[in-house]
């Protein structure tokens, strides 16, 4: 008796949940689905709710086999005429079916067994759900989803659209549907709190109205709409979603606004100097960054400043006047640089305009050996090395700033939160952070992925730049490549040729490094050509930069390694071999390493052929254009914001409903309400945030 009062009360109780239950408390639920469950953020009823389906499929009505088209999915109730079994290498059943019209359709079954094919009686009523095909003898319909209506099965029609839910392994369709109408059947009888409801002008659905559309539209609602995530219901909680994400940031924004920094006191004194000895005008974009830079620096506040621009625009001199700005305060300056490279290059063009105004610059990497790493740290420890030069080297627990200041950090996609962190800790007070990455980025995520940032944008090129000229070759075309190769460096110019491997690869097609670099020795004897790759020492690599930038090697075969930064204006001619393997934005990169001096330059993309529709339209975008604000909506557009922001900003690439590129257009309604719940208490606030960032994604908000 007591047994059965407890399995009672355990029935009960799993009738009456509450949206805050685990979902272990679910009937039938057991420790391995809440393990899989609990790895793509559901705990709890609540979370099941924000499990949205990715797409409806229509059993609301019956399809017409004379209406229905090739490649849709249908439901059709038809009678079976036959079954054959198809005595074929891999066993099939074909169970033949007609409607009143003697029009037919063919169900074709590759795994299946006998009970399941004597169920199929000559003469039975069936309905079938699922892509209409064309096979050799008329319509088809692969493994159906089908009820048996003679044998007393229960329909498939259904009141409202059937929701398809996104799946993690282990868990199938049917056992998730089952779970969530659960969650939505006590959301009927639950209070949900709903964020939007106090806030003015808002015209949107309530939350539970949304959530209900969403995971059952009826047939009445716009089918088009929901298909292409238009409807108001998902528009409701897509702007939650990217409130949720926006606010966030935000709050970060202003808890950093709180800290004290160092007031630097703007000066003319060094940056008339160095304008005077330039030999150039700023452009205007770069003089605009600069005054919002001095702005920043001129308060107590510190600094968090995305410097933008496309490859070859001038964001190093702009950095160059912030640093100039934190020696007139009596400050250091430390300026973090993804590789060494790149640092030696910022080092010497540092040095080449601080040196003049008595600056002195020193410079760390790990390549160093003791002595030259003991001098250096001594420069920075005693404060008369007043801007550093380094790479990761910087945030190490040796290196002892005397009094920082201003950190820059190029290339910020490339560095880690924590790192970035480490190096700030270096500084006595908050130190002004000024983060440059010239790889443009799209103004929504801009907007979604760094709204704790103030943002400048040097949107222009120096003058007496030529346009690169972007011309698409394929592989068997190397005759031609060469004979320009003879013209360039006839000319005194110089050439990079890129190639995507070191290794030789049959699978991947690829030519490698080590073969091209005998290819071309074979066909340009007269020339001098010297490989680079990223397996070689630091120093050898150094070395090798350094003879190009002299002039003393005339072509530089070179993987990936020469993307970011590196600065040689003699060399006027990119080929990039198998470009199709690349995507958008680092084509660009490559491509942005010419045209920096005033010879007409030429990128030649050479592919394997036959292309992707993929791979022409982004060969095809490149040829069109050298703007690197067009080509990152074009990646944005066909790559996603995850590879585009890499794994620090995995918030935004993995949200719940709302996609940066599909969504961008409501992103002035979600600023306008995210700035409206700042004037929320901390806990409406929070609720908002935890409802959409799980506690795993909240470190992207730091970056």
């Amino acid at each position: 008796m007591v047994l059965w009062l407890l399995k009672k009360v355990a029935t009960t109780s799993n009738n009456m949940h509450d949206l805050s239950d685990p979902i272990i408390s679910i009937n039938g639920l057991g420790p391995k689905a809440q393990e899989k469950l609990n790895a793509i953020g559901i705990y709890n009823l609540e979370h099941l709710l924000f499990h949205l389906p990715s797409r409806y499929q229509n059993k609301t009505k019956f399809a017409s086999l004379n209406q229905a088209q090739v490649g849709t999915e249908i439901l059709v109730q038809l009678t079976i005429d036959r079954i054959e079994e198809v005595p074929t290498r891999q066993r099939q059943l074909l169970c033949y079916l007609s409607d009143e019209h003697n029009r037919s359709l063919i169900l074709r079954f590759f795994h299946f067994n006998q009970h399941q094919k004597q169920q199929l009686t000559r003469g039975d009523i069936i309905q079938c759900f699922g892509e209409l095909k064309i096979g050799r003898d008329g319509l088809e319909m692969h493994h159906p989803e089908y009820r048996l209506i003679s044998k007393g099965q229960p329909t498939l029609l259904e009141k409202t659209l059937s929701p398809v839910y996104p799946l993690t392994a282990g868990i199938h369709q049917p056992q998730l549907k089952k779970w969530i109408d659960i969650a939505l059947e006590t959301l009927k009888k639950s209070n949900l709190i709903d964020n939007f409801e106090n806030l003015a002008k808002n015209p949107m659905p309530t939350l539970k109205q949304a959530l209900h559309t969403l995971h059952h539209p009826k047939i009445d609602d716009n089918i088009d709409q929901i298909a292409n995530f238009r409807h108001i219901s998902q528009q409701r909680l897509i702007i939650e979603e990217l409130c949720a994400q926006q606010l966030s940031l935000l709050k970060l924004k202003n808890e950093r606004k709180l800290k004290i920094s160092n007031i630097f006191k703007i000066s003319d004194n060094l940056s008339n100097q160095l304008s005077d000895n330039l030999g150039f005008e700023l452009t205007t974009a770069q003089q605009h960054s600069v005054d919002e830079i001095n702005t920043d620096l001129s308060s107590n506040h510190p600094m968090l400043r995305l410097l933008q621009g496309d490859v070859g625009s001038g964001k190093t001199i702009v950095a160059v006047f912030a640093c100039l700005q934190a020696v007139e305060n009596g400050f250091q300056a430390a300026v973090m640089a993804p590789t060494e490279i790149l640092a030696h290059q910022h080092f010497h063009g540092f040095s080449d305009y601080l040196e003049p105004l008595g600056i002195k610059t020193a410079l760390l990497t790990g390549s160093q050996n003791s002595s030259e790493r003991h001098e250096q740290l001594a420069l920075i420890n005693s404060g008369e090395a007043q801007v550093v030069i380094g790479t990761h080297s910087l945030f190490q627990e040796t290196v002892k700033f005397n009094r920082l200041g201003l950190i820059i950090i190029d290339e910020q996609h490339k560095f880690g939160v924590h790192q970035r962190l480490s190096l700030a800790q270096k500084a006595h007070n908050t130190p002004h952070q000024l983060v440059m990455t010239a790889t443009p980025i799209p103004r929504s995520l801009t907007m979604s992925a760094y709204a704790d940032l103030d943002s400048s944008i040097i949107d222009e090129l120096p003058p007496g730049r030529s346009p690169i000229q972007t011309v698409a070759l394929a592989n068997d075309k190397k005759d031609k490549v060469l004979e320009k190769i003879k013209q360039v460096c006839a000319q005194n110019n110089q050439v990079y040729w890129v190639c995507t491997l070191i290794e030789e690869s049959e699978v991947l097609r690829a030519q490698s490094a080590t073969n091209t670099l005998e290819f071309l020795q074979e066909n340009l004897a007269d020339l001098s050509i010297v490989l680079i790759h990223g397996k070689m020492n630091k120093q050898e690599k150094s070395d090798i930069m350094s003879r190009f930038s002299r002039g003393d090697i005339d072509v530089l075969v070179a993987t990936t390694v020469i993307e970011v930064g590196v600065n040689v204006p003699n060399a006027s001619l990119m080929v990039i071999e198998n470009a199709e393997r690349l995507g958008l934005a680092q084509l660009h990169q490559l491509r942005g390493r010419v045209g920096r001096g005033s010879e007409a330059s030429i990128c030649i993309l050479m592919y394997q052929a036959p292309l992707s529709s993929n791979a022409i339209e982004r060969l095809d975008i490149l040829r069109q254009t050298n703007d690197g604000f067009k080509i990152a909506n074009k990646d944005l557009e066909l790559r996603g914001p995850g590879e585009i922001l890499g794994t620090q900003q995995t918030g935004i690439a993995n949200m719940k409903i709302a996609n940066i590129v599909r969504d961008g257009y409501l992103l002035k309604q979600v600023n306008y309400y995210a700035l409206e719940f700042l004037q929320f208490d901390e806990n409406q606030q929070q609720a908002l945030i935890n409802r959409w960032i799980t506690h795993d994604k909240t470190q992207y908000a730091n970056t």
